[in-house]
C-alpha cells in the first residue's frame, strides 16, 4: 500500500525526521489559509499523486507568493497528472502540499527496502540526490552506495557514518545523519514497510539535514497490524479493479493483454501467463483466488476480469488442493448467470472434486447453454483460449 508525500512526512515528523513546514490542502479556498501559516513568502506547491516524476510532469511549482501559488493550485487541482510511472491516463490531482522553500546545498538520495536476496534491510544511497536513481543505477552504479542492517544486531551507528562519509557529510551533518537513518530504521520495521525513498534528502544552506520528498509503500500482508496506516489508504489513487479485489482478498494486478486469467496460487498464475504468452497470447491480468476460494469470490474475480473491455477470453486454470474444483465451477456459474459473457472461456479443472466441477460446468452447459470450452491439460487449455481470443478479435 502506498500514500502520499505528505503522509509519509507526517510520520517522519512523528518519529522526530526534520521535514518543511508544509499544509495538505484539498481546494483552493484552504490556499491563503495555507500560506499565511507559511508566512506569506515563496511556497512550494506540490501534487499529491501515488507516483514518482512529478516535477518533470508539472507537478511541483516554486512560487514567489500567493499569486504564483494560486495561479499553480489552479492548474493542478482536478487534473490528471501523467508521470513516467504512470499510464497515459495519469493520476488524478485531489490534494496539494503547500510547502515552505528550502535553501538547498546539497541533494542526496537515500532509501530503505527488504532486499530479498539477502533477506535484509538495505540501505541505499546516493550523492546523485534529486534525479531518477535507476538511471543512476544503469549509468554510473559506482555512485550507488550500500549497507546491510544486519536483523540481530540492528541498527549500528557505525553503518550510517560509512555512508555519511562517502557522502561528503562532515561535523554535525554525520550526526544528524546518524539520528536520521536510525529514526528511518526504526520506522521501517515498526510500520512494517517495503520500500522508503527520500528523493531528495538535502543539506540546507545552513548545513542542516533535511528530507524534502518522501515515499513509503508498506506490506499489504502486515496492515492488519497497522489500522491508522489503512485509515490513509486513498482509493483515488488506485486501479480500480485492483481496489474492489482486494476487498474480496483476491490478488489482483491489471496488466495490458486481452486474456483474463483465473488461477489459485500466485505460482501458478505466473506460469499460466508464461505459458499464454508462449502460445502467442497477451495476458490480461494477474489473478489469484486463492487456497481459500469460495463460491463467492471467484464469482467476483469472474466479474472483476470482464470489467477490462480489452479483454476477448478468460482462461480459468484450477488445481484443487486446498481449494475445491466444485466451489470454482460454482462460482463460475454464479458469476455467469449474473454477468452478460460475451467472450470464449477455458477451464482446466484438475485435483481435489475436480469430477464434480466439470460435471457442474457440463450440466450447466447443456441445460443454461453455458459457453465453456474444456481442456485436460494446462498447454491444451492456453492454446484453446489464444486461438479462441484471436478468432474473437477477427
Amino acid at each position: 500500500m502506498n500514500i502520499h508525500e505528505y503522509q509519509s512526512k507526517k510520520i517522519f515528523a512523528d518519529y522526530n525526521i526534520p521535514v518543511p513546514q508544509g499544509v495538505v490542502i484539498q481546494s483552493l479556498d484552504e490556499l491563503e489559509s495555507a500560506s499565511k501559516t507559511l508566512g506569506g513568502e515563496g511556497c512550494a506547491v506540490k501534487a499529491q499523486v501515488h507516483a514518482g516524476g512529478r516535477g518533470k510532469a508539472g507537478g511541483v511549482k516554486i512560487c514567489q507568493g500567493l499569486g504564483e501559488a494560486n495561479d499553480a493550485a489552479q492548474k493542478m487541482f482536478g487534473q490528471s497528472l501523467v508521470t513516467h510511472q504512470t499510464d497515459e491516463n495519469g493520476m488524478p490531482i485531489n490534494a496539494l502540499l503547500i510547502e515552505s522553500l528550502t535553501d538547498i546545498a546539497n541533494e542526496l538520495y537515500l532509501s530503505l527496502l527488504v532486499d530479498r536476496a539477502t533477506r535484509r534491510i538495505t540501505v541505499m544511497a546516493s550523492t546523485e540526490g534529486g534525479v531518477n536513481i535507476e538511471e543512476v543505477a544503469a549509468d554510473t552504479p559506482e555512485k550507488i552506495l550500500t549497507e546491510i542492517i544486519d536483523p540481530i544486531a540492528g541498527f549500528q551507528p557505525y553503518v550510517a557514518r560509512n555512508l555519511a562519509f562517502d557522502l561528503g557529510l562532515e561535523g554535525t551533518q554525520i550526526r544528524q545523519f546518524t539520528a536520521v537513518l536510525a529514526s528511518l530504521v526504526k520506522l521501517f520495521i515498526e510500520k512494517d514497510v517495503s520500500l522508503l525513498e527520500i528523493n531528495p534528502l538535502v543539506v540546507t544552506a545552513d548545513g542542516d539535514i533535511m528530507v524534502l520528498d518522501a515515499k513509503i509503500n508498506f506490506d499489504d500482508n502486515a496492515l492488519y497490524r497497522h489500522p491508522d496506516i489503512v485509515e490513509m489508504r486513498d482509493l483515488t489513487q488506485e486501479d480500480e479493479r485492483e481496489s474492489r479485489a482486494s476487498e474480496f482478498q483476491l490478488n489482483y494486478i491489471h496488466l495490458d493483454g486481452d486474456i483474463g486469467c483465473m488461477v489459485n496460487g500466485a505460482g501458478l498464475a505466473m506460469a499460466t501467463m508464461d505459458l499464454i504468452k508462449s502460445h502467442g497470447g497477451e495476458p490480461a491480468n494477474f489473478l489469484d483466488v486463492g487456497g481459500g476460494a469460495t463460491a463467492e469470490r471467484v464469482a467476483e474475480a469472474f466479474k472483476i476480469i470482464l470489467s477490462d473491455s480489452n479483454v476477448k477470453g478468460i482462461l480459468v486454470n484450477i488445481f484443487g488442493g486446498i481449494v475445491r474444483c466444485d466451489l470454482i465451477a460454482e462460482g463460475i456459474i454464479q458469476a455467469v448467470n449474473e454477468v452478460d459473457v460475451s467472450v470464449p472461456v477455458v477451464v482446466r479443472l484438475e485435483g481435489t472434486k475436480a469430477d464434480e466441477g466439470k460435471a457442474l460446468l457440463d450440466e450447466s452447459a447443456s441445460k443454461g447453454g453455458l459457453a465453456i470450452i474444456a481442456a485436460n491439460s494446462l498447454a491444451e487449455a492456453a492454446d484453446k483460449i489464444v486461438a479462441a481470443a484471436k478468432e474473437a478479435t477477427t
